[in-house]
């Protein structure tokens, strides 16, 4: 396991309601400062009164070390890389979490395209075909997104568009990724 830096919220960040909030955008705080064009980064979620109790040292490592209310209750923990070259659906179909863990979060970067892009989609592309044609289309976005979810099944995400990458303009929203939240459900299955 990889520590990640404590960042904490810029003074654009708006306080999250709920902890898993809280640590999606921790992820995606931590991951503006690396800046764009990086590879997709995998964490673990754990309990952080339980990572106090059971791991001081690494809770040390990792900021965690106070009780202090105000920090988040969930510690993100960054994983080993993730395989440069391995498609994220099969990586993630490799991936089981011990008990410990009670979420992990994936923060990727992708081209995305507005709604009314949809209608000009030609039919039948291979999804090589496909991602060639997003790239190459005048009205796409480069985003990072940043999905989390707990074994309970809660999720969040959260999405910065490379134009407007400030703090302050991220979206946020249980529902705004679903395929990657399913495959990070999954992870947590039997």
């Amino acid at each position: 396991m990889l520590p990640m830096s404590n960042v904490s919220p810029s003074p654009g960040t708006p306080m999250a309601a709920s902890p898993l909030t809280r640590a999606v955008l921790e992820i995606d705080e931590y991951a503006s400062t690396l800046g764009w064009d990086k590879p997709a980064r995998l964490f673990a979620l754990v309990d952080t009164a339980r990572l106090r109790r059971q791991e001081p040292a690494l809770a040390r490592q990792l900021g965690q070390d106070q009780d202090d209310t105000g920090k988040n209750q969930l510690t993100p923990v960054e994983q080993d890389q993730v395989p440069a070259g391995t498609p994220l659906d099969k990586f993630l179909g490799t991936i089981a979490w011990p008990p410990a863990i009670v979420g992990c979060a994936l923060t990727v970067e992708r081209l995305m395209l507005p709604p009314s892009a949809e209608a000009q989609v030609p039919e039948g592309l291979s999804d090589k075909q496909l991602a060639k044609w997003v790239a190459a289309h005048p009205d796409r976005q480069e985003v990072r997104l940043t999905v989390g979810v707990l074994r309970d099944g809660s999720r969040e995400s959260a999405v910065r568009l490379r134009e407007k990458d400030s703090s302050s303009e991220v979206l946020t929203g249980a529902s705004l990724v679903p395929g990657l939240a399913e495959a990070l459900a999954a992870t947590f299955l039997d």
